[in-house]
């Protein structure tokens, strides 16, 4: 068994953390909004500051909102590099499992292996319900030796584990992944806004599409949450949009457009000067419903 930091025990760490936990492992644990309680009853262990969670373990994950969070965390007065320079730490092994900047991972990793410690970006797609279950799909930036270490620890919070490439890859397949998703999520809206506005029973429809070819996990979680009108997250909206600012301005850097991409981005920020930063992400719909008069209605129980 190791000894595991975890640092970030929000809506996907807490439970990601409680899976380490029960998988017998000694979990070090850190949040600034504080460690829940029921962690603690169940064996982890408070720490005060991330230094202090490196000084105990091996392994430091964290799952954190954004970029600026994780540098912070790693980097700031009481980070995890204070711990890692004060002391022998050449078998460490910092595993960030935040969604965050590619260009910046490759940066943050560049430091960790300056001190001689290896690092691992390994964001997750799934999100509280694949946290809740420890069926998170883990896409890996890493040394395969690296890899080959924690993949171990990894399983014990996911299912689908894939090695991308080295440092940075992992984060640049979840921002891949977070385009076909909010992009999706938008087309569902349209189509059951479409079929509504059009006098059609906007459930029945999502029915009959998910026996064809338009099927897909959004058209049936998020389908059913505009429908139902169901909008408590889930994935909010504003970290929604922070993956797509990291998309497009990461696009920018490679001399790339992403012409959908900017314009659900813009979708999204219209749901934030809503009130609507705390939202599911699927009620970027009412602001379709809002560009076309027409809220969609059930019309079938």
């Amino acid at each position: 068994m190791a000894n595991i930091g975890f640092i970030g025990l929000g809506v996907m760490g807490k439970p990601m953390a409680k899976h380490l936990i029960k998988g017998g492992h000694t979990v070090y644990l850190h949040s600034r909004s504080g460690v829940p309680e029921e962690l603690v009853i169940q064996g982890g262990k408070l720490c005060s500051s991330p230094k202090e969670v490196a000084q105990h373990t091996d392994i430091i994950i964290t799952m954190l909102p954004d970029t600026p969070d994780v540098e912070k965390v790693l980097f700031g007065e009481h980070g995890v590099v204070r711990s890692l320079e004060e002391s022998d730490s050449s078998a460490k092994v910092v595993v960030d499992m935040s969604s965050i900047s590619p260009i910046e991972t490759q940066k943050f990793a560049l430091k960790i292996n300056q001190l001689g410690c290896d690092y691992v970006d390994a964001p997750v797609s799934g999100g509280d319900v694949g946290a809740e279950n420890a069926t998170l799909t883990i896409m890996v930036g890493a040394k395969q030796v690296v890899f080959d270490k924690v993949r171990p620890i990894l399983a014990l919070m996911g299912q689908n584990i894939t090695l991308i490439g080295e440092n940075g890859a992992g984060q640049t397949c979840k921002i891949a992944n977070q385009i076909v998703v909010a992009l999706t999520i938008e087309a569902v809206g349209e189509a059951l806004l479409f079929a509504s506005k059009a006098g059609a029973d906007p459930e029945k429809v999502r029915q009959a599409l998910m026996g064809g070819f338009a099927s897909s996990r959004v058209l049936e979680i998020h389908g059913d949450r505009m429908i139902k009108r169901i909008f408590e997250p889930g994935f909010r909206i504003e970290l929604q949009q922070k993956d797509l600012d990291i998309a497009l301005s990461n696009a920018a850097a490679l001399g790339l457009s992403l012409p959908n991409t900017a314009s659900v981005h813009g979708l999204f920020n219209a749901c934030i000067a809503h009130g609507g930063a705390k939202w599911d992400n699927s009620a970027i719909v009412k602001m379709l419903e809002k560009l076309a008069g027409h809220e969609i209605q059930k019309l079938s129980e």
